[in-house]
């Protein structure tokens, strides 16, 4: 019966669990399922095999889909990559047509549609918001570039969007009731989120910071150690494996990474910032074509994205970002807000300061840009009992939401532009 009981709460925390959320996943997965769906069947963008990476906006489909991508980088993602291609190839006969990349790109749809039933959860059940306030918000991160472009492409930051979401959700419901993250659930978290890319596995362990009276309790210390070190152990015991347990290889290719892709660029600094690590994941710039190969004698065309051509997205960024600090300030001493933005910081610090994949930072969106609605919902929570300030940040938000559908929607259509000339 305990078993059954917490098998029950798993389906109903990951999944809709009530009519009205069972209503949003539809209206997400019909919206972005018609969206990928298009692509899918008429052109090759999503999965080429000709064409291993960057095609649009640096992401590595084919890559990754094969592969699972560079084992320093993304440790396990190679067994999630294996099981989600022989699941594509079931329905496509073995073949990489339309048939398969329609199966990659609903993947992919049902995991961005899934994260924003999450975001829902999150913003209902921890925040406990009105359900108008609620929907504007999700309806709101659900026109971002991130979940746009990860609703069909079939990448590591797709599925670690839905993770890191569930994860947070799942924390945040353990923490409310007082209760500790189990080694099991510790664990897995690490293996999914780490496994598909490294650098998130420290966020798994930021909760376990504000459980009740760790800090006071040698016992309770003692425990959460206890839960880390069982997790950390079976993630690099199934890292290692892959490795074949010839760990200095993986220092090794984590150096020729870091110099890769921390290699200053023309851009300046403070525009890659602004127009692409934080506005990039949520309103299209302009766009930028280039010419490539795949050093095997094909060339084709990528698309990238361009710095913001006027002031007003950057306006827009700067907007964002003061309803995020004002949330953060408002909230300090909420433990929910401080787990978020240390996440938040961990991207910070990566793409930021050490300047890592800084000049394509609008791919990185799965792993942070989450925290956006969530910190907007504390902010509407903060003042609930202050009517003129909840209206001006309601206003506020419903103008950031036009602004937002407006943009990405031309932007989109330049995209189609991109597809019918070059991957038709």
């Amino acid at each position: 019966m305990v078993f059954k009981q917490k098998f029950t709460d798993f389906l109903k925390t990951v999944f809709p669990a009530t009519k009205y959320e069972i209503l949003l996943f539809l209206i997400f997965l019909t919206v972005y399922g018609i969206l990928g769906s298009f692509i899918a069947i008429n052109y090759r963008i999503i999965f080429d095999d000709r064409i291993p990476w960057d095609a649009y906006f640096s992401f590595d489909n084919r890559a990754i889909v094969m592969t699972g991508g560079g084992f320093e980088r993304h440790p396990l993602a190679n067994y999630y990559f294996d099981w989600l291609r022989e699941f594509a190839y079931l329905f496509s006969g073995g073949k990489k047509d339309e048939t398969f990349r329609l199966v990659l790109a609903w993947c992919s749809n049902f995991a961005i549609s899934l994260s924003l039933i999450q975001i829902y959860k999150y913003l209902k059940n921890i925040i406990a918001l009105p359900k108008k306030i609620s929907v504007l918000i999700v309806f709101f991160f659900a026109f971002f570039t991130t979940n746009i472009l990860l609703s069909f492409t079939p990448e590591t930051y797709t599925y670690t969007l839905f993770f890191l979401v569930l994860f947070n959700y799942y924390a945040a419901l353990k923490l409310k009731k007082e209760q500790k993250i189990p080694a099991a659930a510790l664990t897995l978290a690490v293996v999914s989120v780490g496994g598909l890319t490294v650098t998130n596995a420290v966020k798994i362990y930021i909760p376990l910071l504000f459980e009740k009276r760790i800090f006071r309790s040698w016992k309770k210390l003692g425990q959460a150690f206890l839960r880390v070190l069982i997790s950390v152990a079976v993630f690099a015991l199934l890292f290692l494996n892959r490795l074949n347990f010839n760990y200095m290889n993986f220092f090794n290719k984590s150096g020729e990474q870091l110099e890769k892709f921390s290699k200053p660029k023309v851009t300046p600094i403070w525009d890659m910032i602004s127009s692409w690590f934080f506005g990039g994941n949520m309103l299209f710039p302009g766009f930028v074509l280039r010419d490539y190969h795949n050093k095997k004698g094909f060339e084709y065309k990528a698309l990238f994205m361009n710095v913001y051509a006027s002031w007003i997205p950057y306006i827009f960024v700067a907007a964002v970002l003061l309803l995020i600090l004002w949330s953060y300030v408002k909230n300090f001493r909420n433990k929910f807000v401080q787990m978020l933005m240390i996440s938040f910081l961990v991207d910070i610090i990566i793409h930021c300061i050490l300047k890592f994949g800084l000049h394509t930072s609008y791919i990185y969106g799965g792993h942070f840009v989450f925290v956006v609605p969530l910190l907007i919902g504390w902010l509407f929570y903060s003042y609930r009992n202050s009517p003129k300030i909840l209206s001006f940040i309601y206003a506020s938000v419903w103008f950031l939401f036009s602004y937002l559908i407006l943009n990405n929607t031309l932007r989109m259509q330049e995209f189609f532009d991109f597809l019918n000339a070059y991957y038709q």
